[in-house]
């Protein structure tokens, strides 16, 4: 019955136009979480597109509801009839009792107006002569005044808390200082996955440096270092290539060289017991000519060490292909004048026949491929240039026996050779394909064998017009 009283009384003296009610919480449509939260002594605040409803727990049966479009000025006018309500009702003695209970219990401070010059401004003061009380507030950031004139001619001042800011200072410092920890959190975790693949870097490093040549970083498209893990990779394998590549040729070149060294060799003993000048006169040309075999196997080592060990130095300049595929079949005519070596253009050679390359490297492949073709060929050697927009191929191709088409790729490897010859004039040194197939790369383009439609090989280049 007290309860009830209770609920009356306060409903009452919120009936002023405000919009709150007790309301028995068996009533209120909350869910569980909500009711447990009530229980803890928390204020629930739930916002809709109309306004915002507020629930406080009074006791274990009834509930504070309220509801605001506007929060902060519909709070302001619900603690402004409360507070009226109990000053209207207090004795004149208990004044400032009451005053100082009601600023604790409400978070206001409230005050007598002693003169004039208390009121904000001459309208608010003839609010308060006309109709016994009025509301002051400068902007929608400042805190509401209210000022009422009780039963015995004092006038209070009653101003409320400021309106929630979200730009307010201790708002944006714990924002501050909430982002800068989840900010630390995330460099940390970053810095530790960095540390972490830095190491591994390091220790795949320390292994190439003991000679395990073939370990690799463990790159992942999510790591953070994948493009340095990617290019040390390439680094290594390219490392491992050219200490391959060194072998190989220390290798090869041992037994390239030891022939035309023995020769020589042999010579020299044999010009001792020579018995006439002729017989020295040939000794001697014998040997100058094995000199030049070194000469230009010495040539040939350096020319493809230069290709194969980094990017050599490339003086691209545009040049026209026409004129360098007619000088090589000129050069090669006039060294093999028994072999027809014919030239043939297709597609619009006025057009496209100026091309970005190195032409003393150009010039160098094609004399490789035509000089290979008129050592094997029967009696046809035949340079096809075809030229477009984008690309230049040139087709060096041979009525020769041809090549089996499993050595296709064992023949651009350096120092292979298909035959047991170990002469010049047929076997060669086993480096003009390499030689060949390096300067393509180096140009963008590609060196592949094939079968002619002559009965031998075609080998076949193919590279970008602009570089």
């Amino acid at each position: 019955m007290q309860q009830d009283t209770g609920v009356s009384y306060f409903n009452s003296v919120l009936s002023n136009g405000s919009r709150l009610q007790v309301v028995p919480i068996q009533e209120l449509s909350l869910d569980d979480v909500g009711v447990e939260r009530l229980g803890w002594g928390q204020t629930l605040v739930r916002d809709s597109a109309a306004g915002t409803h507020v629930f406080k727990k009074l006791s274990d049966k009834y509930v504070l509801v309220g509801f605001f479009p506007d929060l902060y000025e519909d709070l302001a006018q619900a603690t402004i009839n409360i507070i009226s309500y109990q000053l209207s009702h207090g004795s004149e003695r208990n004044l400032q009792e009451t005053i100082e209970k009601l600023a604790g219990w409400f978070a206001v401070e409230v005050s007598v107006v002693s003169q004039v010059s208390d009121f904000p401004s001459t309208s608010v003061m003839e609010a308060v002569a006309d109709s016994g009380g009025g509301v002051f507030r400068e902007s929608d950031s400042e805190p509401l005044i209210w000022f009422k004139r009780l039963e015995s001619g004092e006038i209070l001042r009653v101003q409320l808390g400021e309106p929630f800011h979200p730009f307010a200072w201790p708002i944006m410092l714990m924002l501050f200082i909430t982002v800068s920890g989840l900010l630390s959190v995330a460099v940390y975790f970053l810095l530790d996955s960095l540390t972490d693949k830095l190491r591994s870097l390091e220790t795949v490093a320390s292994r190439i440096a003991r000679g395990e040549l073939d370990a690799r970083v463990k790159v992942s498209k999510l790591d953070a270092l994948a493009r340095l893990g990617g290019a040390f990779n390439s680094m290594a394998e390219h490392i491992q290539r050219l200490v391959l590549v060194q072998r190989e040729m220390i290798h090869a070149v041992s037994h390239e060289l030891r022939t035309p060294v023995a020769r020589i060799r042999f010579g020299v003993q044999m010009i001792e017991d020579c018995p006439n000048q002729d017989a020295v006169n040939k000794q001697l040309l014998g040997i100058d000519n094995d000199i030049q075999e070194l000469d230009e196997l010495i040539d040939e080592i350096l020319t493809y060490a230069r290709l194969e060990q980094g990017g050599p130095i490339l003086s691209i300049q545009d040049i026209n292909i026409v004129d360098i595929v007619n000088q090589v079949v000129a050069e090669q005519s006039s060294t093999k004048p028994d072999l027809k070596i014919i030239a043939e253009f297709q597609g619009d050679t006025d057009r496209w026949s100026m091309t970005q390359v190195e032409p003393r490297y150009v010039h160098r492949a094609i004399q490789n491929l035509v000089g290979n073709a008129t050592r094997y060929c029967a009696a046809t050697v035949r340079v096809v240039c075809s030229l477009d927009e984008a690309t230049c191929r040139v087709d060096v191709e041979d009525d020769g026996p041809g090549i089996p088409e499993e050595d296709w790729e064992k023949v651009f490897t350096p120092f292979a050779r298909l035959d047991d010859s170990r002469t010049r004039s047929s076997g060669g040194y086993g480096l003009g394909l390499s030689i060949v197939r390096r300067i393509l790369y180096w140009h963008g383009g590609q060196a592949f064998l094939g079968r002619s439609d002559m009965g031998g090989a075609k080998f076949t280049l193919v590279w970008p017009r602009r570089q």
